[in-house]
């Protein structure tokens, strides 16, 4: 039986890799390890206090070995694959939350906008406990994913913990269907205002019509514009990539850096600028993350957008999704975002070019946060050059009450500020 299982633990790492297999031909060790594996998993169908299906414990040691790696890896059964499909596509079941893990529990990296986890007050930041009554520790975060999953219209209650807040608390929370408007647009007097919440397949197409219908509407009398990016989890890196475009001219948008030199990938910017060079300020915040650091830094590098707000979440590595046939899919962190100059995103995050703090009540009620929590508080986060990124300014938040919104208030005054002074220099 112990041979049957060290086998069975060689086809599971050939599922993964392919190159795995020649490693352990040629590795005793590996083998040794493996026999490990199959002595460990043979103990446990004997002597475990449960009967426990094998399925179930193949699929939790892959993804113990994939989530040993960093917080972004990952394995994601036939089921779970099939829902993050629908995910980015714009549309799916559940309570509009971006997540990861953290110390065993599940933090929230940004309620989304127009979702029940939005309207119910949850925060980036916020750590979920128990699911339903239910602990977290000692789930996985594909697990603890699918128990917030539901029938639409069912609710489901989960226990928050909250930096600043002195006792965990319950929060009630009805499942529906999110759809995602990945892009909303209004003006603020002659100034455009463009909220992205996700980098999904709508996004860049959403952002270009969007842009067009201002244009149709302000004519020669279009400002700026402010691109909101906060509390904004990532998504899909090419839409990221078009949305930068949106407004470069040229030069590089992102370089991503794998394990070997020729993994390296470059992505540049075509010609066409969607607002004409007009002023634009880049709004980013602690729950800006990816695909959202990625514009940042592109828009930040190239001089192109004054970056305000806060530090933003530092997430800049890319998961590469591996289906395996017949089982499901791996998520795999195989390279890492750079920004034109050269910056890494990883752990570091995007700093403003001005900093501003959201509204003290706004601070108040994301539970008086003393300190940003970010990618480099994540266990097992990629560190670059063995350094730690940054850890300073707060982390603003979505509310339901939606106060006075002062950095959008500070970019506007930038905007206005920038149009008077090419004014007088006309003058």
């Amino acid at each position: 039986m112990r041979n049957v299982l060290a086998v069975l633990g060689i086809s599971i790492l050939l599922a993964v890799s392919a190159p795995t297999y020649a490693d352990a031909q040629s590795s005793s060790k590996t083998y040794r390890q493996l026999d490990l594996f199959g002595e460990v998993f043979n103990r446990v169908r004997a002597d475990y206090v449960d009967e426990v299906d094998d399925e179930k414990l193949i699929e939790a040691a892959v993804n113990g070995m994939l989530q040993a790696l960093d917080p972004h890896s990952g394995f994601l059964n036939a089921k779970n694959f099939r829902e993050m499909q629908v995910q980015t596509r714009g549309e799916f079941g559940g309570l509009g939350i971006e997540v990861t893990m953290e110390n065993g529990f599940v933090k929230v990296i940004a309620p989304i906008d127009g979702t029940p986890a939005e309207r119910a007050g949850i925060l980036t930041n916020d750590l979920l406990t128990h699911i339903g009554g239910e602990q977290i520790q000692g789930l996985t975060l594909s697990q603890a994913v699918e128990k917030m999953r539901g029938p639409v219209n069912t609710d489901i209650r989960l226990t928050v913990v909250r930096p600043g807040v002195d006792a965990p608390f319950d929060v009630t929370l009805t499942r529906e269907v999110i759809r995602i408007a990945s892009v909303r647009a209004r003006t603020e007097g002659n100034i455009a205002y463009l909220r992205v919440t996700t980098f999904s397949e709508q996004t860049a197409n959403g952002l270009e019509k969007e842009i067009r219908e201002i244009k149709e509407e302000l004519g020669d009398s279009l400002a700026g514009a402010v691109l909101d990016l906060r509390g904004n989890p990532g998504g899909l890196l090419d839409q990221a990539v078009k949305v930068s475009d949106a407004f470069l001219e040229q030069g590089e948008i992102v370089s991503t850096r794998g394990r070997q030199t020729g993994d390296a990938q470059r992505f540049n910017a075509k010609s066409g600028d969607l607002i004409d060079g007009l002023p634009l300020v880049v709004l980013i915040n602690g729950g800006s993350a990816s695909a959202s650091e990625i514009v940042a830094g592109a828009l930040q590098d190239h001089g192109r957008a004054v970056v305000l707000g806060t530090q933003s979440f530092g997430k800049g590595s890319v998961q590469t999704i591996i289906p395996i046939s017949g089982h499901g899919a791996v998520r795999l962190t195989t390279s890492l975002y750079y920004t034109p100059s050269g910056r890494s995103i990883q752990a570091k995050g995007i700093s403003p070019d001005i900093v501003v703090e959201q509204a003290r009540l706004e601070s108040v009620q994301a539970g008086r946060q003393g300190s940003r929590r970010s990618e480099a508080n994540l266990r097992n986060h990629i560190e670059i050059d063995g350094e730690d990124g940054e850890d300073d300014g707060d982390a603003a938040a979505v509310t339901e009450e939606r106060p006075f919104d002062f950095q959008l208030a500070r970019a506007l005054d930038l905007l206005r500020g920038l149009q008077l002074f090419a004014k007088k220099s006309v003058n």
